[in-house]
C-alpha cells in the first residue's frame, strides 16, 4: 500500500531537528532507519501528521571514548557498529547481538538508537543495553537529560522519550576484562526472538566475582535476571553452579503466549538459555 499523506522534514542538525519536531503538528514520527516506521506506514496502521529524517543529522552517528565509557550515536547503523574497534574492546555483547538483528540489508540502513527506541521486547539490543547498564542522553528544547537503562524501558513499545524529545546517544560503560555473550532462540534465521539472553560475567579466581543478565521477550519489557545474578556472584565458575542458577531465571518475568510460543514454553527456554549465556560468557 501507499502511505498516507504527510509533510517531511530533514534537518542537519540536532537542534534543527528538534524545531522540526516542534513545529510539526500533533502527530509526529521520527525516521531513524526506516526499518520498522515505514511498513507500518505502508499499511495505515501510523499516518503521522510530519515525518523528521534525521539521516542528514551527522553529528547522531559514530563511536567514541569517553572516560569511563564509549558513547554511541543514535543514528550509527548496526553495520557500524558491529565492526567498530572500540565496542569490540569494551562492550562486545554489543556487537554479538547486534549480528542477529534481521538480515544485512536492515543492519546496514537499521540504527542502534532507532531500534532502542523502538523498544520491542522481542528486539535484541534492548536487553543488551540493560544487562551493560547503558545510559540514554535524551534531546530536547529545554536541554539534554540522561535516562538508566532500568528506567528508559517503561512499557510494551513505550520509552521514557516524552512528547517533542530526541534520542542522541547511548553511553556504555567500558567493560573491558569482562566475558560476554548473546545466546537467541528463534524459529528462523533472521527472524525476532522468541527469547534470548545477554550475558556478562567477571571472574576473579575461578570464581564469578560479578554477573549481569538481560532478557529479551519474557514479558513487555526487556527484564534483568536478578536472582540469577545473586546466585551468581560469587559462585564457583563450574557448569553445576551455573545450571543451579540458571534454574532462578524464569523468576519475576511475564512472558506471552501466541503463535511462536507458548509462555511456559518460553519459561523453559529462559532456563536453558541462560545456563548457556553465562557458561560462555565464564569461558567454559
Amino acid at each position: 500500500m501507499i502511505p498516507a499523506p504527510f509533510a517531511y522534514a530533514r534537518p542537519s542538525t540536532v537542534d534543527e531537528a528538534l524545531q522540526a519536531v516542534a513545529s510539526g503538528g500533533e502527530d509526529v514520527k521520527i525516521l531513524a532507519g526506516g526499518q520498522s516506521l515505514i511498513p507500518v506506514m505502508r499499511l495505515r496502521l501510523a499516518a503521522p501528521e510530519t515525518v523528521v529524517d534525521l539521516t542528514k543529522v551527522a553529528e547522531l552517528r559514530g563511536v567514541r571514548e569517553e572516560g569511563d565509557a564509549i558513547v554511541v550515536g543514535a543514528m550509527t547503523t548496526h553495520s557500524d557498529v558491529i565492526s567498530d574497534p572500540l565496542v569490540a574492546r569494551y562492550a562486545p555483547l554489543v556487537a554479538q547481538a547486534t549480528e542477529t538483528v534481521a538480515d544485512r540489508q536492515v543492519r546496514h540502513r537499521g540504527t542502534f538508537g532507532g531500534a532502542l527506541a523502538h523498544a520491542d521486547p522481542a528486539g535484541d539490543l534492548p536487553a543488551v543495553a540493560l544487562a551493560l547498564d547503558a545510559e540514554f542522553v535524551i534531546a530536547g528544547l529545554s536541554g539534554r537529560r540522561t535516562v538508566p537503562a532500568a528506567d528508559f524501558f517503561v512499557d510494551y513499545l513505550t520509552t521514557a522519550l516524552e512528547e517533542g524529545e530526541l534520542l542522541v546517544e547511548i553511553r556504555l560503560p567500558k567493560r573491558e576484562g569482562w566475558g560476554m555473550h548473546y545466546e537467541k532462540f528463534n524459529r528462523v534465521a533472521q527472524a525476532w526472538s522468541i527469547v534470548a539472553v545477554a550475558a556478562a560475567v567477571r571472574m576473579e579466581g575461578g570464581r564469578i566475582a560479578e554477573a549481569r543478565v538481560g532478557l529479551t521477550n519474557m514479558g513487555p519489557t526487556p527484564l534483568r535476571a536478578t536472582a540469577v545474578e545473586s546466585a551468581l556472584a560469587g559462585a564457583e565458575a563450574t557448569a553445576e553452579a551455573i545450571a543451579t542458577a540458571a534454574e532462578h531465571a524464569a523468576e519475576g518475568t511475564s512472558p506471552s503466549s501466541d503463535l511462536n510460543a507458548q509462555a511456559d514454553y518460553r519459561q523453559h527456554l529462559v532456563t536453558v538459555l541462560t545456563r548457556r549465556a553465562v557458561t560462555a560468557a565464564a569461558g567454559l
